[in-house]
C-alpha cells in the first residue's frame, strides 16, 4: 500500500495547492491575455498605427473557434502522454516549456511566427491543462471533504490571471501594439513556469508516473474495469454533453461578444474610452469576488439537507448562464443600424449584467466539474478522462465559433435569445434525469469529514 504523505498546510490546504494555483494563474494570464486580443487583432485593418490582418468577422471567428477547440482537444493526447509515459508532473513541465516558446514567438511580427506560436500553445495547453487539474485532486485523499473547496481556490487563481491579463495585455495590445501584448502574455508564462519549478518540493508524490500494464507495481493498470467503474465512466461521458453545451454558449465571450463590444457597444465612460478587451476581465473579476461566497452557499445548502450533487450544480449553472444572454437580447434591441453603419449603440450595463450571470453559472458548474472528474475517473484513466473533459470544452469552443459565424446572417437578437432558450431547456432535462444519473456514480461523491487533530 502507498504510504500517506504528511503535507505542510496553509489555510487548511496543502502548500502544493498554492504552487499549482500560482502556476495556473500565470498560465491563464498568458492564455486569456492572448485570447482577449486575438480576434481584435485579426479584424484590425492591415494599415494604420496598430495593423492587424484585416480579416472579416466571420473569418476571425472561424479561426478563433478552431484554435480554441484544438487547445482543449489537445488535452486528450496530453492526458495519454501523462498516463502512459511521463506522469502528470513531468507532462506539466513539458507543457509549460512549450507555452513559453509559443507565446514569446507570437511577439514576432511575421505570419510564420503567428501560426507557429499558435501551434506551440495548442501543444502546451494540451500537456499542462488536464494534468495540473488532476494534480490538484491528487493532493487530497479519497473522501477528503476539502477537495471541492480546493478546486474552488484553484479556480479563483485561474481567474486572477484572466482578470489581470485582459486589463494589462488587452490595454497594451490595443493601445501600443498587438505584438507587444502577445509578448507580455509570454512573460507571464515564463513566471508561471519558474513558480512550478520552484514548488516541486511541495508536490512530492503527486502526479508521478505510476507505470503501465507491464509494470510489476501497477496492479490498477492490469485489471479490467468493474461494473461500478464502467457506470461512472458512462455518467462522465453523459456529463460531457452538458459541458459542450455550456462552453458553446459561454465562449461567445471571446468571439461574438468581443466583437459586439468593440463594434456595437457605447464604450464612452465620461471622457475615457474603455478598451473593448477590458470586458474580458469582467467575468474574472466576478469570479474572484463571488467565488468564496458561492462556495460557502453550496456548503450551507448541502448541510441543510438539500440537493447538492455535482450534476445538479452543473445543470443549474447552465440554466443561470443561459439566462445571462437575455441581457444581450435586450442590448441588441437598443442598436440602430443604417445598412452596415451603427447609428446608435447599446449601453455597457447589459454586458456587465450578462457577464455577472455567466459568472454565477460558471461558478456553479466549472470548478465542480473538475472535482467531479477526479472523483469518478478510474486511476489508470485519470489524466485521460480529465483530457476528455477539456476536449469537450474544446468542442464547446468550436460550437461557439460556429454560432458566432451564424450570427452574421441570423442576427444577434435571434442568436442571443436562442442560446438562452436552448441552455435553459437542456439544463432542465438534466435536472429531470438527475436521480438515475446519480445512481450511476455509486456514491462517489460521498465524503468523509476531515478528522480533528
Amino acid at each position: 500500500m502507498a504510504q500517506t504523505i504528511k503535507r505542510k498546510e496553509i489555510g487548511g490546504h496543502p502548500v502544493g495547492l498554492y504552487v499549482l494555483f500560482f502556476t495556473e494563474l500565470w498560465e491563464r494570464f498568458s492564455y486569456y491575455g492572448m485570447r482577449a486580443i486575438l480576434v481584435l487583432f485579426l479584424v484590425s485593418a492591415v494599415s494604420g498605427s496598430n495593423p492587424g490582418y484585416g480579416w472579416t468577422n466571420g473569418e476571425a471567428l472561424a479561426l478563433y473557434g478552431t484554435y480554441t477547440m484544438l487547445v482543449y482537444v489537445a488535452s486528450i493526447p496530453g492526458g495519454i502522454l501523462a498516463d502512459r509515459m511521463l506522469g502528470q508532473k513531468r507532462t506539466v513541465m513539458l507543457g509549460g516549456a512549450l507555452l513559453c516558446f509559443g507565446h514569446l514567438i507570437l511577439a514576432v511580427q511575421q505570419e510564420w511566427a503567428f501560426y507557429t506560436g499558435l501551434g506551440l500553445i495548442i501543444a502546451g495547453v494540451g500537456c499542462l491543462k488536464p494534468n495540473i487539474s488532476t494534480m490538484v485532486g491528487g493532493l487530497y485523499e479519497p473522501g477528503d471533504d476539502r477537495r471541492d473547496s480546493g478546486f474552488t481556490i484553484f479556480y479563483i487563481g485561474i481567474n486572477i490571471g484572466a482578470f489581470l491579463s485582459a486589463l494589462i495585455v488587452g490595454y497594451v495590445g490595443e493601445v501600443h501594439g498587438w505584438h507587444y501584448g502577445f509578448g507580455i502574455a509570454g512573460i507571464g508564462m515564463v513566471i508561471g513556469q519558474l513558480v512550478y519549478m520552484w514548488g516541486q518540493k511541495h508536490l512530492v508524490g503527486v502526479g508521478d508516473f505510476i507505470g503501465t500494464a507491464d509494470s510489476p507495481d501497477s496492479e490498477a493498470f492490469n485489471r479490467p474495469l468493474d461494473k461500478v467503474e464502467k457506470d461512472r465512466m458512462l455518467v462522465m461521458f453523459l456529463s460531457f454533453l452538458l459541458i459542450i453545451v455550456f462552453w458553446g454558449a459561454f465562449e461567445q465571450a471571446g468571439g461574438l461578444m468581443s466583437l459586439y463590444t468593440s463594434q456595437k457597444t457605447d464604450l464612452a465612460l465620461g471622457g475615457f474610452m474603455v478598451p473593448a478587451s477590458w470586458f474580458q476581465s469582467v467575468n474574472a473579476f466576478f469570479i474572484i469576488t463571488l467565488g468564496a461566497p458561492i462556495a460557502a452557499f453550496w456548503i450551507w445548502w448541502k448541510k441543510s439537507g438539500k440537493e447538492g450533487s455535482s450534476l445538479f450544480k452543473m445543470a443549474l449553472g447552465l440554466i443561470i448562464m443561459g439566462c445571462g444572454f437575455l441581457f444581450m437580447t435586450k442590448a441588441s434591441t437598443e442598436v440602430v443600424m443604417d445598412g452596415d453603419q451603427v447609428i446608435q449603440k447599446s449601453a455597457m450595463i447589459w454586458l456587465v449584467l450578462a457577464y455577472l450571470f455567466h459568472t454565477i453559472g460558471e461558478l456553479c458548474a466549472s470548478p465542480v466539474a473538475l472535482s467531479f472528474i477526479t472523483k469518478l475517473a478510474p486511476v489508470k484513466y485519470a489524466s485521460l478522462m480529465m483530457g476528455t473533459y477539456f476536449a469537450a470544452t474544446g468542442l464547446g469552443n468550436k460550437v461557439a465559433g460556429l454560432v458566432g459565424q451564424y450570427s452574421e446572417h441570423a442576427g444577434e437578437f435571434q442568436i442571443f435569445t436562442g442560446i438562452a432558450i436552448f441552455c435553459s431547456i437542456f439544463g432542465l432535462i438534466v435536472l429531470l434525469a438527475l436521480k438515475p444519473l446519480k445512481r450511476l456514480t455509486h456514491g462517489a461523491e460521498d465524503v468523509k469529514m476531515k478528522s480533528a487533530h
